[in-house]
């Protein structure tokens, strides 16, 4: 279960969007970068709703996603790499938007239209991140056997098209973020984290295959691990 208050929860999370906004706009040198404020709302908007499900519904999973990243003790030495990575280049992805579109113009900025198409596809994939958080209970910051938590094998909703539908998403959402907000330079940034993700997910897999219990026949059902048909 949760120990914190909810004031302080949703004080982490006014304090973590401010700081998210308070990067955006430091790195282009001002505050009239409307693409930015749009994405900011977007976000927002999910972190609350999400916030607000979850201390209704599942606290222990807003517990487990409240827990400091990126290292944490139960953590494979290979995941610490990972994330590290993760955590660093991740913050990269905020800062250099705004030195690459508004302060420095180091590229041409993207077409509108794909902006606008980025902006867009937010939606329907934060409705799939609810989704998942919904049927998962045992969602993790790092890759761990939750045995504290009874972790057991979810087969349910996006479980049974893929095995990491959360992966999924965030491959898509990854580029979204700098496509919105114009960056050809994010944009790279973004395609090495969705690598990133995709490395995770493989060593991830190998895994839960070893450790957690019918898993292997869970895969066996249920074939890909992020594409359905593909992969």
């Amino acid at each position: 279960m949760i120990d914190q208050a909810p004031y302080t929860i949703w004080l982490r999370l006014f304090l973590r969007m401010t700081l998210f906004s308070v990067i955006l706009f430091w790195s282009a040198g001002t505050w009239r970068w409307l693409e930015a404020w749009i994405v900011i709302a977007l976000w927002g908007s999910f972190e609350v709703a999400m916030t607000h499900y979850l201390l209704r519904h599942d606290p222990a999973l807003l517990a487990e996603r409240l827990k400091l990243a990126p290292l944490a003790r139960q953590q494979k030495a290979w995941d610490k790499v990972l994330m590290l990575l993760f955590f660093v280049a991740g913050i990269g992805l905020y800062i250099v938007p705004g030195f690459d579109v508004v302060r420095f113009q180091w590229s041409e900025p993207l077409p509108l239209w794909m902006s606008v198409i980025a902006m867009f596809m937010h939606l329907p994939c934060f409705v799939l991140l609810g989704w998942v958080m919904r049927e998962n209970t045992y969602l993790s910051q790092v890759v761990k056997i939750d045995r504290e938590r009874g972790h057991q094998v979810v087969t349910n909703g996006p479980y049974a098209l893929v095995r990491h539908p959360m992966y999924a998403v965030a491959i898509v959402l990854l580029p979204a973020v700098p496509v919105a907000l114009g960056s050809r330079f994010a944009l790279i940034l973004s395609l090495f984290l969705a690598l990133l993700l995709i490395v995770r997910t493989q060593l991830e897999d190998r895994t839960l295959h070893a450790e957690l219990n019918g898993y292997r026949d869970y895969a066996k059902r249920t074939r890909y691990r992020l594409i359905p048909g593909i992969w």
